[in-house]
């Protein structure tokens, strides 16, 4: 992923975290915030120091941004993200890892819809 589709500011993060909206489960909490006419969604991560030394974070932090720069081009591009690892994130594979985002960005609604989806729910409402 690239370095200006990364959020570092703490003053953005806060501003996520009191404006935006957030959806979980066991492994991730996602906050977003939708940002008109932002040409790239923004991604921001954290994970706690209580997960471990710093080889342990950075692993966890390297393998969330190569799930998003993967499944980047399926999501709303108009928002921004933070992504905060909850503990057994430590323990499972990058595919698991890669399920469990997917599964809270799906609760979130955060993924694009299809053209074609939205013309088959038109024909069924007809």
């Amino acid at each position: 992923m690239k370095k200006e589709y990364r959020i570092k500011k703490n003053h953005e993060f806060s501003y996520i975290f009191e404006k935006g909206s957030s959806f979980a489960n066991r492994q991730f909490v996602v906050y977003t915030i939708d940002k008109p006419g932002q040409a790239h969604f923004r991604v921001g991560i954290t994970v706690s120091r209580n997960m471990g030394n710093a080889v342990a974070r950075n692993r966890i932090k390297r393998r969330v941004r190569e799930i998003m720069r993967e499944i980047g081009d399926e999501l709303v591009q108009e928002r921004d993200y933070v992504i905060i690892a909850r503990k057994p994130v430590l323990s499972m594979s990058f595919d698991e890892m890669k399920k469990s985002l997917q599964h809270v960005m799906k609760v979130g609604n955060t993924y694009k819809r299809k053209a074609a989806n939205r013309n088959k729910r038109k024909m069924k409402n007809k």
